[in-house]
């Protein structure tokens, strides 16, 4: 009898082992290029787990709009010439703000918001959101949540971002409980670097070599290649035929 309940008992334990792993299977965001003007893969693995869980990284391949999204870590002086560029053309954009951001920059969080952009999530202190637990994940997210309301009465927080690009199902799963959308990213550049700038042509061509219709483009605003090429990839895009709407319009939600 003991020896049977000890081969069942392993049988059940020895079947929950890649169910678990599978479950557990940490994803670093990563795609295939945009290739003239044709959208880019993320490849069935990666689209088959954003499907599941309602995260997304474009928009449709019909309509030659583009999604202006923006992390924000810290301030580097080149957030306010990105959102005056913003402002004078009329482009909406989310931010996705941490903590220090929050607390060292308020200005320009209020700003951000009275001009009517989205404040998005990109955690308190920045974690790795495959290693930390459940309680962690809503504590960091919650904080953000609640400092940006403080600060801009935004109330509603919909979108969130893991840091660096890292998450497993469970944060996918985790975050769809707490009423957030992961918001992953199409375009994206080598821009974070802001000690070594690059200047202005280099970011203006590094967009726009990747532009495609339903872009959502991730810019790092620590960038004065960003700061200085926006203006001018904002307006060719335009020349182009590109408009340019908020998350909003893509989720079909209300801030």
């Amino acid at each position: 009898m003991k020896k049977s309940i000890l081969g069942i008992v392993c049988v059940m334990l020895c079947l929950s082992i890649p169910l678990t792993a599978a479950a557990q299977q940490v994803y670093s965001w990563g795609f295939k290029r945009s290739v003239n003007g044709e959208q880019p893969d993320a490849g069935a693995e990666y689209n088959e787990v954003l499907k599941k869980h309602d995260a997304f990284y474009k928009g449709s391949p019909d309509e030659k709009v583009v999604y202006f999204t923006f992390d924000n870590g810290f301030e580097n002086g080149h957030t306010e010439k990105i959102l005056d560029v913003l402002k004078k053309e009329k482009v909406p954009a989310t931010f996705f703000l941490t903590g220090h951001y929050l607390e060292s920059a308020e200005p320009l969080v209020k700003r951000m918001v009275k001009e009517g952009h989205i404040i998005g999530n990109h955690s308190w202190g920045h974690p790795n959101f495959s290693t930390i637990s459940e309680g962690a994940m809503k504590e960091e997210w919650a904080k953000v949540k609640k400092k940006t309301e403080e600060l801009t009465g935004q109330k509603e927080m919909h979108y969130v971002r893991p840091p660096e690009g890292v998450f497993n199902e469970r944060s996918l799963e985790v975050a769809n409980a707490e009423g957030y959308t992961h918001v992953f990213w199409s375009l994206a550049w080598v821009d974070w670097y802001h000690e070594k700038p690059r200047g202005g042509d280099v970011a203006y061509n590094e967009i726009m070599k990747q532009l495609h219709p339903g872009a959502v483009i991730l810019l790092h605003t620590v960038s004065k290649d960003n700061a200085d090429a926006i203006e001018r990839v904002i307006k060719d895009m335009k020349k182009q035929g590109y408009t340019f709407e908020s998350l909003d319009h893509l989720t079909g939600k209300k801030s």
